[in-house]
């Protein structure tokens, strides 16, 4: 048998330790490697006890429950990868679709001038970023700046830096920012889905994930497509 690639080496060992964790392994992992972009989807994965947590308190507490356990996680990807291929994750971010029952980390090798090599032009670009740019004033302010790059046919990525207002960094500052990201979190996933990003990029949607670095004021945004067959 041969050799496993990277990214198969690395969806085999993740899936195992989400099994480990949490009782059930999800169905598939797809790992993209792009520096210094580092993405992983994953499909089908809730347990037993999150779907009754899911029927008893809502989804805000499965959210917040696999929170803390990934908390957890995240060295012990970040060494694994290390070891495999000798790239350094500097940043994390990750989020849960729980309607689809998905989920997707999202990992920053790199500073972001060294991403020459990804496609940052492409169809519909202007129009996302627009977009983009509307929801996030929406729901607290323009961003400072803010880059979109086209990983693949299937992974649209965006980054935005300077969108925390006055009143999120005293938040933070006061020991809320779990229920912060958790209430942006809910805004900026409705107002994502409820915008015509499919008519915008010419392909379907399967998945929308959003998360924040408070400490760096930054946000990725990750659109998982479904081109058409």
């Amino acid at each position: 048998m041969g050799k496993k690639s990277p990214d198969m080496e690395i969806s085999s060992y993740v899936g195992k330790l989400l099994r480990d964790n949490f009782g059930k392994g999800p169905e598939s992992v797809f790992v993209t490697i792009a520096p210094p972009f580092f993405i992983i989807h994953i499909r089908n994965f809730i347990s037993p006890m999150e779907s009754a947590l899911l029927k008893q308190e809502g989804e805000n507490m499965v959210q917040n429950t696999r929170e803390i356990v990934f908390q957890g996680l995240v060295p012990e990807i970040k060494a694994f990868v290390k070891g495999l291929i000798n790239i350094d994750i500097e940043e994390f971010y990750f989020d849960w679709g729980m309607r689809n029952k998905s989920a997707a980390f999202i990992g920053i090798t790199k500073t972001l001038e060294n991403s020459s090599l990804i496609n940052s032009e492409f169809q519909g670009k202007e129009l996302i970023d627009k977009k983009i740019n509307e929801i996030s004033h929406e729901a607290q302010k323009y961003p400072e700046s803010m880059k979109s790059y086209l990983i693949n046919d299937r992974v649209l990525l965006i980054i935005r830096d300077g969108i925390l207002v006055t009143i999120e960094k005293e938040l933070i500052r006061q020991g809320y920012g779990k229920i912060l990201k958790t209430t942006k979190r809910i805004l900026e996933k409705k107002f994502l889905h409820n915008s015509d990003f499919e008519s915008l990029l010419h392909t379907n949607i399967s998945d929308i994930f959003v998360d924040w670095n408070f400490a760096l004021d930054q946000s990725v945004i990750v659109f998982m497509l479904r081109p058409a067959k």
